[in-house]
C-alpha cells in the first residue's frame, strides 16, 4: 500500500538514491544534491504561505510505501510557469509546399522559439522506481496531483501543460542536441540542462530566434522532434486519456512533446467528488478503485483503495484506507476513479 503526501526535508538522502535509477533527460530533477535541497525548500514554502492566486509555487510529492516508509515515486506541479525568467518551447509547425512544373509536394516542418514569463501551470517531475512500474502505481502517482488541485483551485492556472522527457540515450546525448544547441553554445546536452537550473539567460543570448528547418537536419535529430523517451510513454498514454493532447510545443533542448489542456477538462480533476465519511469498516468493500485524498485538511495524502455509497450521499471506507489518511468518522475525503469508467468497463468485459 502506498501514500503519495507532500515531500519534507528529511526526504533528501532518499530521494537522491531514488534518483540514481532516473538516468538522463529528467531535467527538473538533476542528480545535484544541492539544486535538490533548494527545490524541497521552495516547495516547502510553496506548501506554507502561498500568496493569492498562482504564483510560481512549486509542489513536490513523493509516493511512500506505508509499511516501510520506504519512497518509491516522486512528482511535482507548477502553479504557474515564468515569472522573472521565461520559460522556452519549440513551436513545430507543417507547411506544404508544391510545384506542378516538376509534379513535387514536400511537407517542410519548421521549430520556431516561443517564450513566456506569463504561462500556465504545470504537471512535472515525475518519476517512478524501475521495481514499482505497473499501470497502476504510475497511474496513481501521476493523477494524484489533480486531486490536490483540485482541493485548491485558486492557486492554479486553468491552462495545464506536461513537457514530456525527450529521447536522450543512456549516455547523455541528445542527437537534436547536437544537431542544433551545441552549434550555438559548444556545451554538451548535459551542461545546458544544468546550467538552466542557475539561469535561462542564455537560451535567449545564443539560440537562434529564426526558424529551423527539421528536414535538413541530419536524420538522427529529426526522428526524435516530438517524440518521447521509451521510459516515458506510458506517461504520455495516461495524461492523453484524461484529456491532454499535443498541439505543436516541444522541449528547447531535446524536443519531446509538450501535452496542453485546460485543468477543467481534465477527467480526474473535474470528476473528483467530495464526501463525508460516515463509516469505516474492518470488511473488504468490493467496488472499482479510487484515488482516495484528504479534504479540507492542510496536508495533503492520497491513497488508493475502495468505496462503498450510501443512500444518503456519504461513504463507507476501509480501515487501512482511514489510517493511512488518518481520516475519522464525520471527516470529509475526495475521491476519483484510478480510471475512466469506459476503461474501468473494458477491464471487466476483459
Amino acid at each position: 500500500m502506498f501514500v503519495i503526501r507532500p515531500i519534507k526535508k528529511s526526504d533528501l538522502s532518499t530521494l537522491m538514491h531514488l534518483l540514481k535509477d532516473s538516468g538522463h533527460g529528467l531535467t527538473s530533477l538533476p542528480k545535484d544534491e544541492k539544486i535538490i535541497a533548494d527545490k524541497i525548500e521552495f516547495s516547502e514554502r510553496s506548501f506554507d504561505h502561498r500568496k493569492d492566486g498562482p504564483g510560481g509555487e512549486s509542489y513536490l510529492f513523493v509516493m511512500e510505501e506505508v509499511f516501510t516508509g520506504k519512497i518509491v515515486g516522486v512528482s511535482g506541479i507548477i502553479s504557474k510557469i515564468g515569472g522573472f525568467q521565461a520559460y522556452y518551447f519549440y513551436r513545430l509547425e507543417t507547411e506544404t509546399i508544391k510545384s506542378k512544373m516538376i509534379n513535387v509536394e514536400k511537407k517542410i516542418r519548421t521549430l520556431t522559439m516561443e517564450k513566456t514569463h506569463s504561462g500556465p501551470a504545470e504537471i512535472c517531475s515525475l518519476f517512478l522506481a524501475p521495481d514499482y512500474r505497473n499501470s497502476q502505481n504510475g497511474r496513481f502517482l501521476s493523477l494524484s496531483r489533480f486531486l490536490f488541485m483540485a482541493e485548491d483551485q485558486e492557486y492554479f492556472e486553468n491552462e495545464v501543460i506536461a513537457e514530456m522527457r525527450g529521447q536522450v540515450n543512456e549516455n547523455g546525448e541528445s542527437p537534436f542536441w547536437n544537431a542544433v544547441g551545441h552549434k550555438f553554445m559548444d556545451i554538451d546536452f548535459l551542461q545546458a540542462d544544468y546550467l538552466t537550473m542557475k539561469s535561462k539567460a542564455f537560451i535567449d543570448e545564443l539560440l537562434p530566434k529564426y526558424p529551423i528547418i527539421v528536414d535538413l537536419l541530419p536524420e538522427d535529430a529529426q526522428k526524435v522532434v516530438a517524440e518521447v523517451h521509451p521510459h516515458t510513454a506510458p506517461a504520455r498514454h495516461i495524461l492523453e486519456q484524461e484529456g491532454f493532447q499535443f498541439k505543436g510545443l516541444v522541449g528547447i533542448f531535446e524536443p519531446g512533446p509538450v501535452l496542453e489542456a485546460k485543468l477543467s477538462n481534465v477527467r480526474a480533476y473535474k470528476e473528483s467528488k467530495v464526501v463525508t465519511i460516515k463509516e469505516i469498516s474492518r470488511q473488504e468493500i468490493d467496488s472499482e478503485v479510487f484515488i482516495i485524498s484528504t479534504s479540507g485538511k492542510k496536508k495533503f495524502k492520497a491513497t488508493l483503495g475502495n468505496i462503498a455509497f450510501n443512500a444518503d450521499g456519504t461513504v463507507n471506507v476501509q480501515a487501512v484506507v482511514a489510517t493511512a489518511l488518518k481520516l475519522k468518522v464525520g471527516e470529509k475525503l475526495r475521491y476519483v476513479g484510478l480510471k475512466a469508467k469506459k476503461q474501468v468497463q473494458t477491464d471487466l468485459e476483459l
